[in-house]
Parts: C-alpha cells; structure tokens; sequence
C-alpha cells in the first residue's frame, strides 16, 4: 500500500463506522484499498484484450488506443470481455457470539458486514455472480448467486437489515450450503469459529472436496485475543446468558494458551488443505482481508 492519508481513512474501522449505508461503507473501503495500491489489480483482474469499437460519449479516455488513432485518425476504445466469471458464495455467521464489542471499535458482526459487503461490491463489480448465506442455528438468509447490479442493493439491503440471533451452529450450517452449491466456484467464510472446531473443520473442508477455492476469515474482538480484562469480571454467554465471575488475570495464560492452540489448528488444517485462512480482529484495516481477496482472485485465473 502507499501512504497516502486520504485512501487510508477508507481503510480504518474508525472512520468507516460512522458512515451511514453499507452500500457507502463497501464503497469507500474498496475506493480507498483501489488507491492505495501502487498498481491496482482491480482493473484488468479477470479480463482479456477482446477488440476495439468506437468510442462512445462516457467511455473512460484512458481507454482510448491512441496508436490506433494516430494511423485512422479516429477515436477507439480497447474492449474487454470477461475471461473467467466466478460463482462466489459468502457465508456470514449472525449469531449472538458475533454481537460482542470490548476493545474493538466496531462488534464482530458489524466488522464482518462490511468485509462481506466490501468483497461482495468488488465481485459485482468484476461481474462475477454472488450469492449470500447468513446463519446461526439455522440458515437465516439464502441469496443464490447472480450477477447484476440490481442484485449487489437485494445483497447489502439484506446484511444490512439483518440482527443478531440464536446460537451457533456454523458445521450443520455450513453443511446445508455445501448442499445448495451445485457449481464450483468461490466460497468465503467469516465467521469467529467459536464452536466445536472438529465439526467446523469438517464441514469447510466439504466445500473444497466440491472443488470450491475457500477463503476463511475468523474475525475476533483483540481483547478475546489476548483476554486483558485485568480486574475482577462477570462473563456473560451471549448465546445462553450463562454468567461466570472470576479475575481475568488469574486464568489469562491459559486462555491465550488455550486460543492459541485453537486458532493454529484452524490455520493448520486450513493450510493442508490449500484453503486460504485469514486472522482479523474487529481494529485492524480493512485492507488485509481485501488484498487476501485478491490474492486469492489472482491465482483463480
């Protein structure tokens, strides 16, 4: 990334939180991560040189072929066609345990709606079909995937409008999507992964036995990271309000041992099995999860 200060801020959890659409929030993170790239990837991603035609009022006139006009004297435009539309899949887990801000600027879920959104904006955009799944016990919302415009407003209007609910069960969940995917494609996951890992794993790994490319992003809060309360605490369960009162920092070693060994068996698995696992907590910029993407798009064609 450059440093240039007028991209970045698109990129920070703390200014992109008090926009007030999803829409102008996936916008401006992918304006921002697009500038801030030294050689933008976006353009030219998924698309071949096709042919030219004539230069149309509103076409972009960087796409103007000046060596073809300076032999005819007349204006045309390099046109592009589409060399690989992917069928993405972006699966979101709205349960409870996602509903938890402590050190973090925005909840789980409010971080893991804009990625979601942000990814789902540039998709569209690169014309490759999106559908959405949201889920906690259940599945809460199933979106198959399309391509147009119209449909990238149907995706973010139903993030956006979308609370919090039940308990996990992302592996039955999981499962129930794998089902529904009949062509290979793109699947992304974001998720906390607070369930039984066995399970999770297993049913991640059903989606690239399908032939699916996965990316997972598990989306923390940095205090569920490094557990530093520091004083007595009353911890609730947001998903069964089961309540525990203990001294945070009595038992903090064995909980970052205890994460620790969690996360890297996700990151572990993940990786023997050539699916891309991402690490972010709900302060760090936006840009990581999305060059990920885009690393991950790159090699797809």
């Amino acid at each position: 990334m450059k440093n240039n200060d007028s991209s970045l801020k698109y990129l920070d959890p703390a200014f992109v939180s008090k926009l007030n659409s999803l829409e102008l929030k996936a916008r401006l993170v992918v304006e921002g991560f697009m500038v801030g790239l030294h050689k933008s990837p976006y353009h030219g991603f998924s698309v071949e040189f096709s042919e030219h035609r004539s230069y149309m009022q509103g076409d972009p006139l960087k796409n103007i072929d000046w060596k073809v006009y300076a032999k005819s004297e007349r204006y045309y435009v390099k046109q592009y066609e589409e060399e690989t539309n992917l069928i993405s899949h972006v699966s979101i887990d709205i349960s409870k345990s996602m509903d938890f801000k402590h050190s973090g600027i925005l909840t789980k879920l409010e971080y893991a709606n804009i990625l979601a959104a942000s990814l789902i904006y540039i998709m569209i955009r690169q014309q490759d079909a999106v559908g959405l799944s949201l889920y906690s016990d259940k599945i809460e919302s199933y979106m198959p995937p399309k391509s147009t415009r119209i449909y990238l407003r149907n995706l973010l209007n139903t993030i956006e409008v979308t609370k919090p609910s039940n308990k996990t069960r992302t592996a039955e969940c999981l499962n129930q999507v794998a089902d529904k995917i009949k062509k290979r494609g793109l699947v992304i996951i974001i998720s906390d992964f607070f369930d039984d890992i066995d399970s999770v794993l297993a049913s991640i790994k059903k989606f690239h036995f399908k032939k699916n490319e996965v990316i997972v992003f598990q989306v923390l809060d940095p205090i569920e990271r490094d557990f530093a309360f520091g004083k007595d605490a009353i911890f609730v369960d947001k998903e069964t309000g089961d309540e525990m009162t203990t001294q945070p920092y009595q038992i903090q070693k064995a909980y970052q041992d205890t994460l620790r060994n969690y996360i890297d068996k996700i990151k572990k698995e993940c990786l023997t099995n050539g699916i891309e696992y991402n690490l972010i907590d709900t302060n760090m910029s936006f840009d990581k999860a999305l060059l990920a993407y885009f690393k991950k798009r790159a090699r797809l064609n």
